[in-house]
Order: C-alpha cells, then sequence, then structure tokens
C-alpha cells in the first residue's frame, strides 16, 4: 500500500472513532513490513497477465507530436545536466528520448531506488527543442521514445552511449572505440515469412547503481500481437563489453516462428560481393560474416552477400557453443570512409547460457540498394513448437566486440574472393567458379614453413569441386586455399572448404551457397 493511501486509511479510522484501537493494536506487534520491493518477478507476472488478452491498440500521440517535421523533430534533444543518476555517485548517466512521429508507441520509464520503482514523469524542462514550438504544455504522462545509458567508456571526463533503446524491440550495446552499426533485438517473430510481427518493449525498469558500479540492470516489458515476454538486461561496458540477458516468454497463440537472440545488420557490398558502380568506397557493410560455433566444437565462417533475391539458411545444430554477425575487416583502407568508419563498427557476438536443444541458426539476406537499414538477420529458431501459458526461457550473454570471434585458436577466414578458374591461368570446366580463401591466425603461421603438411579440404553438396591449390600468403602469415567448383545449372549447392593438418583440424570451416 502506497504511502498516500496508508495515510488516507489511518485519517479514515480516526472519523470512525477506530484509531486509537488500531493503534493499541499494533503496539505490541512487530513492526509493519514495508512495501515489497520490485523485482523481475514482477515483470515476468505482468507478462504472463498480458498474455491472457488481446494485444491493446497503440494510443494515438497528441496532433502536435503526430505532424512535427522528421526533420524538425531531431532537433529536440535532452539537456545532459538533467541527466538520471547523475548526483548519486554513478559512473551512468540515465537520458530520455522524446516521443514524435516516428514513434510507434510511448514507452514508459521507471527508476527502482531501494526496491521502490517509481515512474519519470514526461517534463518540457528535459529537453532542448530547438525550433520546435508546441501551442499548449504536452501531457505529464507522455512516455518517451526510448532512453540511452551512458557511460565513460572511451574517457573518464566524457560519458558516450552504451546501451540504447529507440525503436519497438530492437537496440544496441556498444564497448570502448565502437561506433554504432549493427542491431540487437529482444526477439523476432515470423521475420522474412511474409507475415512478420514486430514486438515492442512497453514499459523499463532502471535498477540505480551503487556508487562507482560498473554494471547495472534494466528490465523490460515486451508486449505484441502474438507473444509477451520479461526481458533482464545486466549491462557491463567497462572494459570487455558484456550484456547478459535473460527473458521468459509468454506466447499468446499456437503456431508462428520465434527467433531468439536475434541479430540485425547491413552487407551492401564488400570482397566477395562487388555489385556498386559510382561509389568510391570499396566495402559497405556493418559486418562481413556470420561466425560460428556449434555444439559439436566446429567452428564456421560464411561471408556476407547482398543477394538479388531473398535468400533463407539454416544451420542445424544441438546446443550451439556460440554465434554472431562479425565485423573482421578493420582496415580504414579497405572503407575509405571517415564519416561511417565501418571500421569501428562491433561485432555481436551471442553465447548461450543453459541448454537450448535443438533447433538451428537462422540465416537471412535481403537485397539492398543502399546502406540506411538491415537487410541481414541473424537469429536462433529452437525445434519446439510454442504454446499459448507454456513460457519459454531463454539465457545468454551478448559481446559487443573489435575482436575477430569465432575461431579462437583456429586459423580463421580473413578474405573471401570470387572469380572464374580463366583469371588464375587454368580452366576447371564450363561454368566452374573459383574461391580464394585466405586463413590467417592459429597455427598457421607455424606450417607456412612447411606447406606440405598442410591440405585443403574442400566439399560441395551437389557438383564437384574440379580443382583446388594451397598457396602460402606471407602478407597475412597463412595460407590461400584456391577452390573451383561446377554445379549443375539451376541447383544450389553448399561449398565447405577447410585446412587440416593431418588429422587435425587447423582452421575454421568457411562455406557459402553457390548457384549453378
Amino acid at each position: 500500500m502506497g504511502m498516500a493511501n496508508r495515510r488516507g486509511f489511518i485519517a479514515s479510522l480516526a472519523l470512525a472513532g477506530l484509531a486509537p484501537m488500531a493503534r493499541a493494536q499494533t503496539t505490541s506487534a512487530a513492526p509493519p513490513a514495508g512495501p515489497p520491493r520490485f523485482s523481475f518477478e514482477d515483470v515476468v507476472r505482468r507478462a504472463r497477465d498480458l498474455s491472457t488478452a488481446p494485444l491493446a491498440p497503440a494510443p494515438a500521440l497528441p496532433e502536435p507530436l503526430a505532424r512535427l517535421d522528421p526533420a524538425l523533430a531531431r532537433e529536440i534533444r535532452f539537456r545532459p545536466e538533467r541527466a538520471f543518476l547523475a548526483g548519486e555517485g554513478s559512473q551512468f548517466r540515465l537520458e530520455t528520448m522524446h516521443l514524435d512521429g516516428r514513434s510507434a508507441r510511448p514507452v514508459t520509464v521507471n527508476l527502482i531506488r531501494d526496491g521502490i520503482a517509481t515512474p519519470i514523469p514526461y517534463a518540457a524542462s528535459l529537453f532542448d527543442y530547438g525550433r520546435v514550438k508546441f501551442d499548449k504544455p504536452l501531457p505529464l504522462n507522455l512516455g518517451f521514445a526510448g532512453f540511452r545509458l551512458r557511460f565513460p567508456l572511451n574517457d573518464p571526463r566524457a560519458f558516450d552511449d552504451t546501451l540504447t533503446f529507440t525503436s519497438a524491440s530492437s537496440f544496441t550495446f556498444l564497448g570502448r572505440g565502437q561506433r554504432a552499426g549493427a542491431l540487437l533485438r529482444a526477439l523476432t517473430v515470423n521475420a522474412g515469412l511474409g507475415n512478420e510481427e514486430f514486438p515492442f518493449f512497453r514499459e523499463f525498469w532502471i535498477q540505480a547503481p551503487e556508487p562507482n558500479a560498473t554494471r547495472v540492470t534494466i528490465l523490460a516489458l515486451l508486449d505484441g500481437e502474438s507473444v509477451t515476454g520479461a526481458f533482464r538486461f545486466d549491462v557491463s561496458p567497462d572494459g570487455a563489453a558484456k550484456l547478459d540477458i535473460s527473458a521468459t516468454i509468454f506466447p499468446r497463440r499456437l503456431g508462428g516462428q520465434l527467433g531468439l537472440a536475434p541479430i540485425a545488420s547491413m552487407f551492401l557490398s564488400g570482397e566477395n560481393d562487388r555489385r556498386l558502380a559510382g561509389d568510391f568506397r570499396p566495402e559497405i557493410h556493418d559486418s562481413d560474416g556470420l561466425a560460428l560455433f556449434t555444439g559439436a566444437g566446429e567452428r564456421v565462417w560464411r561471408p556476407l552477400r547482398n543477394p538479388s533475391a531473398s535468400g533463407r539458411f539454416s544451420f542445424m545444430d544441438k546446443n550451439p557453443r556460440g554465434y554472431g554477425l562479425i565485423q573482421r575487416d578493420r582496415a580504414f583502407d579497405h572503407y575509405q570512409d571517415l564519416k561511417q568508419v565501418y571500421e569501428r563498427r562491433p561485432g555481436y557476438w551471442v553465447e548461450p547460457v543453459g541448454d537450448w536443444g535443438d533447433g538451428r541458426v537462422e540465416l537471412l539476406e535481403t537485397p539492398a540498394t543502399d546502406a540506411s537499414g538491415q537487410n541481414v538477420f541473424v537469429s536462433w529458431v529452437g525445434a519446439d513448437a510454442r504454446e499459448p501459458g507454456k513460457p519459454i526461457n531463454v539465457a545468454y550473454r551478448v559481446h559487443a566486440t573489435l575482436e575477430p570471434r569465432g575461431a579462437s585458436g583456429f586459423g580463421r577466414v580473413v578474405n573471401t574472393f570470387q572469380t572464374s578458374p580463366a583469371s588464375g591461368g587454368e580452366m576447371a570446366g564450363a561454368g566452374a567458379r573459383r574461391f580464394m580463401i585466405d586463413f590467417s591466425g592459429g597455427d598457421l603461421g607455424y606450417f607456412t614453413g612447411d606447406p606440405a603438411s598442410v591440405e585443403i579440404v574442400a566439399t560441395v553438396s551437389a557438383g564437384r569441386v574440379a580443382a583446388s591449390a594451397l598457396d602460402v600468403n606471407p602478407h597475412i602469415e597463412g595460407f590461400r586455399a584456391s577452390v573451383d567448383v561446377e554445379v549443375p545449372p539451376g541447383v544450389t549447392a553448399d561449398v565447405r572448404v577447410a585446412l587440416r593438418s593431418g588429422s587435425r583440424a587447423v582452421s575454421e570451416t568457411w562455406t557459402l551457397p553457390l548457384t549453378g
């Protein structure tokens, strides 16, 4: 019972002449317990209750916000001096984001102090409005478009964005030296199937951290047409940036495909897929490959592409050890973009916690003509069908990293090229394609002294491997594998290439689909 309600209750007793009796009955008893502490279990209960009713329609934005010009709306900025958490000895700063016509639904942002959750009311004094003028004040229960959590990532005297929730259930997480690129999402529903749904976070609770803490906890309530969910985010941006996520998800109805721990990224052009003309930049991408560490212990690298038609690719697995969309290419001269700084875009690496069972890592690639959005998506799709009333529990850790990831202790793929065998001086046969894959790292530098001790293991699921060759590549202290592949017309086959020394694998497995 809140403080105001307790005062009203005692007053009503006094009016009835019962207050003295109430005091007499409580003087010898134990002190009354305080209000219950708000916790993740409270969010789980709310998500469960939501799942038993249909999705409520989105509230209408006040007309001045709904018709606000998007370019003008960008002038509305949070005043840094009004940041929350600043006066509590915390290294974190919390800034809310103003609603505008681009906002699908408002969110409620709460602060938890001493176990008590208190909403942050909208106040015009929180924002610098630039040229934006409103005829009358906006309501206090307006809500926000999202929020950003800031931390001194790169300079002890300055605060940088580390975790930002801005749209539906998408968010970014950044560590030291990183620039925003790929996105994380809470989950996906029917992604790329023509009937995709976009669940959204409707309320957040931020636990006020202890003084000098480098970790903060955020709770969130998810809602959507066919799912609800309770999420917990434990944010550790200091040093090796990591984000621990646990969730309890409640299906509202049968069927549909649920993608867990999803990542969305952009791949427009790269060394293995050059389709842009008239652009000065050699490569344009936030991630250049999908890295996998399977439950069986195999390391896999799948280069990303910008396809002419959407494609869906599944990697069947049981209890995967990790996967992610990674930006391995860190050379500025491969991008030549001073503003976008693609070489500083983080890779997101997902490490499952607990038993994920049978399922698949699913990769979706869609065509893109510019770099304004995401066209590459990956998530874990479990084998179990979802059922109303049966919760789904999932836990995992996300690393935001500038490291290659995915091939620890093994040679990793650093370059992928496609060409005709004729460009190398030999012909493997009509319709053949040549893949040239550079492997570096692990023990490969050691083996360059005796190249004959390393061999190529190349396979294709349909067609044949017509020829292969392995050369030392001194520029990367590793090897270049050249593989000529023939695939029947109209057939799509998976090509796989790895390096082996005796019975020991010395590289991750490179794989890419090829259509004849």
